[in-house]
Formats: structure tokens, C-alpha cells, sequence
């Protein structure tokens, strides 16, 4: 069984001190932001009053339990289906293919047409069963908006500070797009629990293993470079979790409704990320 990388010397992951504990919010209504979306008209800007910033952080929060939960969901199965399609209509039905495989984590990014519609279906119909969180989410607006159709984990491209500060303020993980070592330090440091290698490095799972050989602090997810064969051998050289594209989604098969082949591809690819067991936390 793996196990998780030792936190720095001294206690807890820096994020610890920067949450602010709040209940978890249970809306029956869109929250601003998709609201917002849902209309075609541009979110209401931030305000700047302390009463309205704590309204609004208490609006998103999530408690300390659900988020050792996604946590534990990753460190449990430890392989994302990561999808972005050019139509609307062929997102859920290639999703609920890697599923049928045997994912049980999903991520549905934003610059799928219908994206936030598509998270909210496969949040009410799978809850409790298949993880669901949006990725490509660029800023705070942006991650509102995947909060209100029921994300439960956040993951954006690239580094983007003020993303990551947010949610570790409400208790939601984020996981940041890194491309070196030192910035997926940074995005430890900021309090992301989880640090996305992306885009693909050289050396792909031999980097991932010199690198959380060097900080083992760190909890690399990497999510290019990583196919339907080399998913496990990326998990047993470090890796805490890893996210599949198109070997997992090939393009060609989507285009053609060769739902079968997505079906298979994730079934290997479960078999093959089984082999490195959990990731012990």
C-alpha cells in the first residue's frame, strides 16, 4: 500500500492555517454566480464590505469532514476521467462510459459546451457514488459558478493564486495546474492539497519520482502524459493521483459514438492503476 508523503517538519499542511471553518450551505436554488451564467448576463462584482465578503465565504463553504473526504475518495482511487468534448451532446454519454468502466471520479471542464449543466446532472444522478468536480476554472467567478452546479473539487490548468486562496478559505479542494517543482511547492505552500502536473514533463513517471523523492511534502497528480498502460507505473513512482484525457476519451472513438471503446479504455485502465493499491493517508 502506498503511502502518503510526510507533511513538512513542524505539523499540519500550510493550508490548515489558512481555513476558515464554516458549515456546509444547503441551497435548494442556483447560487449568484450560475444564476448569473444561466441568464446571460455578466455575476454581480464582489463586493467589498466585511459583512458581504463573510455572507459570501459562507455561501461556498464547505466543512472540514467533506473535504477530507474528497481527499480520501482520491487517495481511494487515485485515477480521474478528465473530459472535454466539442459538443454538448456527446459529454455525458462518454462520461457515463468511463464510468460504467469503472471510474468513480470525474472531472468536467469548462470549455465543454454545457459543462456546468452536464456536472449538475451527474452530481444529483451519481452523488455519494462517482465524484464529481470542473476543471479549466480560471478565477474565483469561475469557481463559484462550479460550486453552484455541485462541484466537489476544483482543478485549474495553471496556477492561479487567488483561485487557490479561495478555496482553501471555504474548505473546497483545489487542485493547481504546475508545470516545475517549484511551483507545485508554491501551490503547496498556498494550501493546495493536491498539485496537477500539467502539461506532460520529460521523463514522465521517472520526473514524478525524482521530484517527491526531493519534496515529499508534495501530492503530484499528473494528468498528461499518463496513457492507458502507464497509469500505474505512475502511481507506484510517486504519483498520489493521476487524471486521463484523451488516451482515456480518444477523440476518434467520442466523434464516432464508439462508446464501447471508452468503456474498455477505462476498464484498463482501472486494472492497470489497481496495482498500486491506495494511497494510505
Amino acid at each position: 500500500v502506498a503511502r502518503e508523503p510526510p507533511r513538512l517538519a513542524g505539523g499540519a499542511h500550510p493550508g490548515t492555517r489558512l481555513r476558515r471553518r464554516a458549515a456546509t450551505h444547503a441551497r435548494t436554488t442556483p447560487g449568484p454566480a450560475r444564476a448569473a451564467a444561466a441568464a446571460g448576463t455578466p455575476a454581480t462584482p464582489h463586493t467589498h464590505t466585511p459583512t458581504d465578503r463573510r455572507a459570501r465565504r459562507s455561501l461556498y463553504a464547505k466543512s472540514e469532514a467533506n473535504r477530507e473526504s474528497v481527499l480520501d475518495r482520491f487517495a481511494r482511487d487515485r485515477v480521474c476521467a478528465v473530459l472535454r468534448t466539442a459538443t454538448a451532446e456527446a459529454c455525458p454519454k462518454a462520461m457515463t462510459a468511463a464510468i460504467e468502466g469503472g471510474f468513480k471520479i470525474a472531472e468536467f471542464t469548462l470549455t465543454t459546451p454545457g459543462c456546468l449543466d452536464t456536472l449538475a446532472d451527474f452530481r444529483a444522478k451519481y452523488d455519494g457514488d462517482v465524484m464529481v468536480g470542473c476543471g479549466t476554472i480560471m478565477n474565483t467567478t469561475d469557481a463559484e459558478a462550479a460550486c453552484d452546479a455541485g462541484a466537489e473539487f476544483i482543478i485549474t490548468p495553471v496556477l492561479v493564486p487567488e483561485v487557490v486562496e479561495w478555496c482553501v478559505q471555504r474548505d473546497i479542494v483545489i487542485i493547481p495546474g504546475c508545470q516545475t517543482p517549484t511551483e507545485a511547492y508554491n501551490a503547496y505552500k498556498l494550501g493546495a492539497p493536491l498539485q496537477k502536473i500539467f502539461p506532460g514533463v520529460a521523463g514522465a513517471h521517472a520526473w514524478v519520482k525524482a521530484v517527491s523523492a526531493a519534496l515529499p511534502m508534495l501530492r503530484l497528480n499528473p494528468t498528461s502524459g499518463v496513457d492507458l498502460d502507464n497509469a500505474g507505473d505512475f502511481l507506484m513512482n510517486g504519483a498520489a493521483s493521476v487524471g486521463l484525457v484523451a488516451p482515456l476519451f480518444d477523440p476518434a472513438a467520442v466523434q464516432a459514438g464508439d462508446w464501447d471503446q471508452i468503456r474498455a479504455n477505462a476498464a484498463k485502465v482501472i486494472g492497470n492503476a489497481a496495482k498500486a493499491g491506495p494511497l494510505k493517508r
